[in-house]
């Protein structure tokens, strides 16, 4: 046997003997790297299997999943359901997205100064064309959130102009409100307004729309 292997069985049985204090040092050290294992594996799989569950959404899912919330933000902020799930089917791709998926991020909003953000690759429309762009977008907690800040910030406007949005929230009907989104430069795509309204069309979700 080599000196190693008999200073290793020394610590645990000597002459005959089991070392139960050491035993249980050893016992106790390795169930700690085993839960700190087991725990970092856990956290670093949840958000995979989140993002996965959210990726796999039908459609229809998608909207019922959303409707509820958009509903309580027409309520609160004023800003027709049917408008805030065709932004948010437009802007994150069903929920399929790089900034949904990874950020909450389910209207294209950007990160102001201060505000949590995350570097990421977008296409913005000027001068005539796309064009392949990076910016930092905000980074919410869940999806609610995301729609809640959403709608805040259509009924708060900006800094430089708390009215900028206030088209959107007087706004009777999904084609006034789609056409003062355009307006208000929400989006740098000169066919957002009809991209909405035919979103809303197909699915139907000037139905939700309360009343």
């Amino acid at each position: 046997m080599s000196k190693k292997k008999r200073r290793s069985a020394g610590f645990i049985v000597k002459k005959g003997r089991i070392q139960w204090l050491n035993l249980i040092i050893v016992l106790v050290v390795l169930g700690g790297l085993g839960w700190t294992v087991k725990h970092k594996l856990a956290a670093s799989a949840a958000p995979t299997t989140q993002q996965s569950a959210s990726a796999t959404l039908s459609h229809a899912e998608f909207i019922q999943k959303l409707v509820p919330d958009a509903q309580k933000m027409q309520t609160k902020y004023h800003v027709l359901a049917s408008i805030s799930l065709s932004q948010a089917i437009l802007e994150s791709d069903w929920g399929r997205s790089a900034n949904a998926q990874q950020n909450n991020n389910l209207f294209g909003v950007k990160a102001g100064t201060g505000e949590k953000g995350k570097l990421m690759a977008t296409q913005e429309y000027h001068d005539g064309a796309y064009h392949n762009e990076k910016h930092r977008f905000r980074v919410y907690a869940s999806w609610h959130d995301s729609m809640v800040g959403h709608a805040r910030k259509l009924a708060d406007g900006t800094t430089w102009n708390p009215q900028l949005y206030q088209g959107v929230i007087q706004a009777q009907n999904y084609r006034t409100a789609a056409v003062a989104l355009s307006n208000a430069g929400y989006a740098t795509d000169p066919s957002y307004a009809q991209k909405l309204i035919n979103i809303i069309q197909k699915y139907d979700l000037q139905r939700y729309d309360k009343k």
